[in-house]
């Protein structure tokens, strides 16, 4: 089956003026627009030069300046070997394409500088150098310098030992707050609390308390009664935001009731506004007409003092 490119081949040797050569090749020439390296055919058709010297000298002249074109380069661009690369460089040094010396920079570091002349008889006639463009480099940016080392911790003297981390699993936890009791637990108070515990279960099925439980948590319940908590306050504290799942009823009824206990109803004294401390009023002095605070009339200190001295 023929390929796009044959076709496209075909159609090319139609176009081709005159008629074809019997044997050989026959070039079908496209005008290049860019990406395109003119080669001399004193390069190309060398035969002085072996094949592999040849490619190497075409592909070294395809490359802008600054590339590497040193044996290791090279060894990794291409299938052949290192000795074969290094024969092949060595006829171009030999027919004047390659020159390789030994040059000083001026930071005093010694490298090997290679040189290509893409027609050595033209440079030896004294032919013009045009200039190569160099190869981008890459921008050295200025080395970021190392943050210095963290100060190593100071020794722990033997005296004193780092504080010991027990694990959360085995470290004591706070005791449990004991449910409220009541000051008196009266038969009355008892039934309502009772009742109110059995009756969480309409308003939360989460919370379906035995009857032992009940009997149990009965006098936290009623100590919330007795302080004058309405017992839809205690319900709603005891039904709003329930952890999911409920697992164990009864002992969130019991924290609840230990943790959300409100403090008793303060009474008609504890209400009463605090009395204010008497004012001592102001009076007149009736030897100057000045004003002081005294609770009876008469003089102030100074005029007081006048009279003592006189008298």
């Amino acid at each position: 089956m023929d390929t796009q490119h044959d076709i496209a081949l075909a159609h090319a040797l139609t176009g081709i003026p005159g008629p074809l050569p019997p044997s050989g090749v026959v070039h079908v020439a496209i005008p290049h627009a860019s990406r395109f390296t003119i080669v001399g055919n004193h390069l190309a058709q060398h035969d002085g030069l072996s094949l592999t010297a040849i490619g190497i000298g075409v592909h070294i002249q395809s490359l802008p300046a600054g590339s590497q074109v040193g044996i290791k380069a090279l060894t990794a661009r291409f299938a052949e070997g290192e000795t074969t690369i290094a024969a092949a460089l060595r006829e171009l040094e030999t027919h004047g394409y390659l020159h390789r010396t030994r040059a000083r920079l001026a930071n005093g570091r010694v490298v090997t500088r290679t040189v290509f002349c893409n027609q050595p008889d033209a440079l030896l006639r004294g032919g013009a150098v045009v200039p190569v463009a160099v190869a981008p480099r890459p921008v050295m940016r200025p080395a970021v310098p190392a943050p210095p080392p963290a100060p190593e911790p100071a020794p722990v003297p033997e005296e004193e030992h780092p504080p010991v981390r027990v694990p959360s699993r085995i470290v004591p936890k706070p005791p449990r707050r004991p449910l409220p009791q009541p000051r008196e637990l009266t038969p009355e108070l008892h039934r309502a609390a009772s009742a109110l515990l059995a009756d969480l279960r309409r308003h939360a099925p989460e919370l379906v308390l035995s009857e032992d439980d009940v009997e149990e948590l009965a006098p936290g319940a009623a100590a919330w009664l007795e302080r004058g908590a309405h017992p839809d306050a205690v319900r709603h504290a005891l039904t709003t935001e329930l952890p999911q799942p409920s697992r164990y009823p009864a002992k969130i009824v019991r924290h609840r009731l230990a943790v959300l206990l409100p403090p008793p109803l303060p009474g008609a004294q504890e209400l009463a506004p605090a009395r204010r401390a008497p004012v001592t009023p102001f009076q007149t002095c009736e030897g100057c007409d000045r004003a002081f605070r005294s609770p009876d009339p008469g003089h102030c200190r100074d005029c007081r003092g006048q009279y003592w001295e006189a008298a």
